[in-house]
């Protein structure tokens, strides 16, 4: 899947971050194809974050903020993707963290369909009554940031993989 491009016409800005929150779910999908469960299982930041626990929170931090933030839906656990000292925790295995990462990402896109870019918030789930409620493009574009982030940090990381895998090509 290709990223959406600027120069296509923008009729719906909402629609438009959908295609590329798409796009970096392709992304951070087509990095961690084909990785071993040892490199899946190794911590290679500072940060101490495993591939899985990056998406575990990519599927959380989604939902967080789209279906208990702005629809104020009761969402289990919504903060399960890090333990007391806010370390990023999964006990999933990829390819289950991928459909879930999907999964939101169709529910997400239900949602866009469903309600007007404008929209605020609902009071419950994520936000009380003292505050201000963001509109659902506003939570969308927060997404998208926190998706394209990360996505770049799993960029850094693979390259570190695959700098690893091969030898005789050091980093720099």
């Amino acid at each position: 899947m290709s990223a959406p491009q600027p120069h296509e016409p923008l009729t719906d800005p909402a629609a438009r971050i959908v295609e590329y929150l798409d796009f970096f779910r392709s992304e951070v999908r087509r990095q961690v194809s084909g990785l071993s469960p040892d490199v899946l299982g190794t911590t290679l930041v500072p940060s101490g974050w495993t591939i899985p626990q990056l998406v575990e929170h990519l599927v959380h931090m989604e939902r967080r903020w789209v279906v208990w933030g702005f629809l104020g839906e009761d969402v289990p656990s919504p903060r399960a993707d890090r333990d007391a000292d806010g370390h990023w925790v999964t006990d999933r295995s990829i390819d289950v963290l991928l459909d879930a990462l999907d999964e939101v990402g169709r529910r997400t896109a239900e949602i866009v369909e469903e309600h007007g870019p404008y929209e605020r918030a609902r009071e419950g789930g994520m936000f009380g009554p003292d505050d201000e409620l963001p509109t659902l493009l506003g939570i969308l574009f927060h997404v998208m940031q926190e998706h394209a982030r990360h996505a770049g940090h799993l960029d850094i990381v693979r390259e570190l993989i695959d700098a690893g895998a091969d030898e005789a090509s050091p980093v720099t």
